[in-house]
């Protein structure tokens, strides 16, 4: 799956997911600060992201991801490596 999918299929979820403002979402929107999505949004985030791209983001590299850009080099990596 090419970046640019993931990317596309990342903003779709946070809108459905987590009824954010698709003009908000761009590569270097931090989840917290400018999205203003608290620790159960993540979570969810990262429930979705595991089902939808069928990978494993464990606790540890969860913590990790702070911006939209980080979240999808984390599933690039997870479905490459």
């Amino acid at each position: 799956m090419e970046r640019a999918e993931i990317e596309t299929k990342l903003n779709e979820l946070l809108v459905e997911e987590l009824g954010l403002d698709a003009d908000k979402i761009t590569p270097n929107a931090r989840f917290e600060e400018d999205l203003e999505v608290d620790s159960l949004g993540v979570v969810e985030l990262l429930m979705a992201l595991e089902d939808n791209f069928g990978v494993q983001i464990p606790d540890e590299e969860a913590e990790s991801i702070g911006t939209v850009s980080e979240a999808v080099d984390l599933v690039v990596l997870k479905l490459n490596g």
